[in-house]
């Protein structure tokens, strides 16, 4: 099986690798010995949907029998005219139509479910001491840039019991922090007018503050991803303030320019968000605020784009990540009028990529002499590699500790900050 995209795909696959492996399917690890390849596709911009194609390509030359799922299988058309071979294609999140699919091709094999035991957290593709917890699929908001609401649809909450019991098995497990996804966490429950579940008995409502102060109870480290800055938000930074949830918040801002946002249809009130900031860190004084923003959207001005710059001065960010605007089949904003040049939109990055590194590079060296908990990510010959609470697995920093062995991987320990570049620390043990 080949998984394309984001987290939220990694987790359909999981749930697909999960059902094969309790039916007693082998899962192979190459296309030679396998009698069919799934290929979860990503389907968000036009990069990925070429890689998605380049990877069914690949999957039909090398082995024949392609089976299509994820974001990309939305649009079938689209695959079948590249791809007219692949045995069949399914929509995201399918679990059943896959497996239906992988029926028609390769029948369920006989098998002793006591001896092929398969883990009550189910298979999962990240390392044993963390894992993505998906809490809905779905999403109502309208971005004009975006199309994940045609293929997953409007916001889709799971029950909130049934969320609690997939973290407290996956706690059970030995896994040390958990990383809340969705297309938008903080919107949890409202599709379901925050419904009143239950979880070991007792009355817990469908919404994200009550679902984080459970998760808090856990007593492991629970990172808050794709957080949309609703003003309700403002109530889980407390939650981080007292050490229940780690003080991070993941939440794409996208630009900070009126006119750039109302043809976004974001949220247009820049001083508004910087007002919050600075509220959230006089709450949470060590909060690290994560974000992504776009550049070169249609219409962008000069003006528009000094705004955004003037915006990350007096936000001073803790993790930023930026991407040159890209048509999307389908997005609303491809009508737009005024495109930005390609040249302009890679000028425009570049120069918000060097502002950011300045302010990423002086926020981490004020952090040298600091003594910080650390996530050891893995012990190689040099030392260990390891992840503050500042910092997401994959898309944020590392700390490294130097010719340090005596840890293992998901341990957490202190360490003193004594060095810093643009993007990573370096430290010491404490004690």
């Amino acid at each position: 099986m080949v998984s394309l995209g984001c987290p939220k795909n990694t987790v359909d696959t999981e749930r697909i690798l999960t059902q094969l492996r309790s039916e007693g399917y082998e899962i192979s690890t190459g296309y030679d010995d396998a009698a069919l390849v799934i290929v979860n596709t990503c389907g968000f911009i036009d990069s990925a949907v070429e890689e998605s194609l380049d990877t069914i390509g690949e999957a039909l030359e090398e082995n024949g029998k392609v089976i299509v799922t994820g974001c990309l299988g939305a649009n079938e058309n689209a695959i079948r005219d590249s791809h007219p071979n692949v045995l069949a294609v399914t929509g995201p999140h399918a679990y059943r139509e896959v497996m239906d699919r992988v029926h028609d091709v390769v029948p369920k094999p006989e098998y002793n479910p006591f001896i092929s035991l398969v883990p009550d957290t189910g298979i999962k593709l990240t390392p044993k001491h963390y894992a993505y917890l998906k809490i809905s699929e779905g999403c109502n908001h309208r971005c004009t840039f975006c199309i994940i609401p045609s293929f997953r649809g409007d916001l889709d909450s799971r029950p909130v019991g049934e969320v609690l019991d997939e973290a407290k098995r996956l706690a059970e497990s030995g896994v040390k922090e958990l990383l809340v996804i969705s297309q938008d966490t903080s919107a949890y429950g409202v599709d379901v007018r925050y419904r009143t579940g239950f979880w070991n008995g007792r009355p817990v409502k469908t919404r994200m503050k009550e679902l984080c102060e459970q998760l808090g109870k856990l007593g492991i480290w629970v990172r808050l991803h794709y957080v949309y800055p609703y003003p309700h938000v403002d109530h889980i930074i407390p939650l981080m303030a007292q050490r229940k949830i780690l003080p991070y918040l993941d939440i794409p801002f996208q630009h900070a320019a009126p006119s750039v946002l109302k043809n976004m249809r974001r949220p247009a009130h820049a001083e508004k968000v910087l007002q919050r900031i600075a509220n959230w860190r006089e709450v949470c004084p060590d909060i690290t605020l994560r974000s992504t923003f776009i550049v070169g959207f249609p219409g962008e001005t000069e003006a528009d784009f000094l705004t955004l710059l003037d915006f990350l001065q007096e936000a001073q960010l803790d993790r930023v990540g930026c991407f040159q605007y890209s048509p999307v089949q389908g997005a609303v904003a491809n009508s737009l009028p005024d495109p930005v040049p390609e040249t302009l939109k890679k000028e425009r990055w570049e120069r918000f990529m060097a502002v950011q590194q300045k302010i990423s590079e002086d926020l981490l060296r004020n952090k040298i002499g600091q003594q910080v908990d650390v996530i050891i990510d893995e012990v190689v010959e040099e030392g260990s590699v390891a992840r503050s609470m500042a910092d997401a697995p994959d898309i944020d920093g590392q700390v490294f500790i130097d010719n340090y062995h005596q840890s293992q991987v998901g341990d957490i320990i202190t360490v003193e900050i004594d060095d810093a570049d643009e993007y990573d620390l370096w430290g010491q043990p404490v004690g």
